[in-house]
């Protein structure tokens, strides 16, 4: 498995690489994990979300917010730097258990990590993602295509969610969004250490050697032959 940490990229264009990485995949290679941060932006799953979107959301925010039309799963969610996003380019033919075990283990990934910083995180059954309490802290949207995942989770680490109370998250009216920062006691953890605690958990769960965490030139290297 490749490992390749994005920096802060725009949605559309980590949309482009995962196609890439896509490609990559089902021509038979190694599956591929892509960390990253988002620009704030907001985006619509194929499940809709319009309806939970403000028609004045750059005057409400105070800066520019990208609108996205997602083909993940699911209904509207957010993503601003100090979140973590995870994109795991897996090809489930190698996996037993199809869809549904995918996103029990991407789920448990998340809750292994944020364990690491003394969080206790569980599943809530009917309603995808990773919750503290009554608060969901990782959201979870997936496509799957050829048997090979495309999208994946976000995880709030910082403690501003502010982008949040805006929408409707999820489309689930009540829901609050919280952080590893806010959960946590003690230092505030930095994005660089939950990378590396979620890059170890996802290797554990996944059953695979921790590689890695290259740079996205390696990964534009690894996949410059994808149309």
């Amino acid at each position: 498995m490749y490992a390749f940490d994005l920096g802060c990229a725009a949605y559309q264009r980590a949309f482009e690489i995962q196609k890439q990485a896509q490609a990559y995949v089902l021509q038979g290679g190694d599956d591929i994990l892509l960390l990253l941060e988002h620009p704030p932006t907001v985006t619509l799953g194929k499940n809709s979300g319009q309806e939970n979107l403000p028609p004045n959301l750059a005057s409400i925010w105070g800066s520019a917010v990208d609108v996205v039309h997602s083909t993940r799963g699911g209904n509207i969610t957010c993503h601003f730097p100090g979140q973590l996003v995870a994109y795991p380019i897996i090809n489930l033919k190698k996996r037993s258990g199809g869809v549904r075990a995918y996103v029990n283990d991407v789920e448990e990934t998340a809750i292994r990590t944020v364990r690491r910083f003394g969080i206790e995180a569980a599943r809530k059954p009917g309603f995808p993602g990773v919750w503290v309490g009554g608060s969901k802290i990782a959201s979870l949207g997936i496509a799957v295509q050829r048997h090979v995942t495309l999208h994946g989770l976000a995880m709030n680490v910082d403690r501003d969610l502010s982008l949040f109370n805006i929408i409707t998250p999820c489309g689930l009216d009540g829901v609050t969004a919280t952080s590893v920062q806010r959960e946590q006691n003690g230092d505030p953890a930095t994005m660089d250490a939950v990378k590396a605690c979620f890059l170890e958990a996802f290797c554990e769960v996944f059953s695979q050697p921790l590689p890695p965490l290259q740079s996205t030139q390696a990964c534009e290297a690894l996949l410059a032959d994808q149309p």
